[in-house]
């Protein structure tokens, strides 16, 4: 497990009207993080404006112990600390190994599926995405102008393909095959 890569999703819910400081503050704990040992990449989910608060940080390490030392470190610690204020919840996250964050939520107490059920379940979700992305986005490229390129082609449907499904489908689809996954 150690050598699976690892995540962390880290959910801040930020006082009303305190986003701006938030964004400052994420600018400033950013690069901290990226010169962590063993950082892959780091993607912020924002909220809605004016709708919802809740920022979601998904971080990505090469080990579980990398991350680790990054999430209780003390320039971790003390930048939470000066975050805190803008926070109406404190400081909550979840460390996962692989892939394993898409088949979570915020609660802690949900079981965790079993591999083989993850492994149906993402690439239920993966084949009929990767089927679209071949028949409506690359075409639409073409319409574009851009001229077909095999590697810039893939850049650019994996690029989509991995954010619907991190973003958009299995966070809603996990809901709806919740009884099963879980079971």
């Amino acid at each position: 497990m150690e050598t699976q890569g690892a995540s962390v999703v880290i959910t801040h819910h930020i006082i009303k009207g305190k986003q701006a400081e938030y964004e400052k503050w994420l600018d400033e704990i950013m690069p901290i993080a990226k010169n962590a040992e063993g950082f892959i990449d780091w993607q912020v989910v924002r909220p809605i404006p004016d709708l919802t608060f809740v920022y979601t940080v998904i971080i990505r390490f090469d080990t579980i112990g990398h991350l680790r030392s990054w999430m209780e470190s003390d320039a971790r610690r003390k930048l939470i600390e000066k975050a805190e204020a803008l926070f109406t919840k404190k400081d909550n996250y979840e460390i996962k190994s692989g892939l394993d964050f898409l088949f979570y939520g915020e609660n802690k107490g949900v079981k965790t599926p079993v591999r083989w059920k993850q492994y149906l379940a993402t690439w239920s979700v993966i084949f009929p995405l990767s089927l679209v992305m071949q028949t409506v986005l690359l075409p639409f490229l073409r319409k574009l102008n851009i001229p077909a390129n095999r590697y810039f082609d893939t850049l650019v449907s994996t690029g989509c393909l991995v954010f619907l499904v991190i973003f958009i489908v299995m966070p809603n689809y996990t809901k709806l095959i919740k009884k099963w996954l879980f079971k």
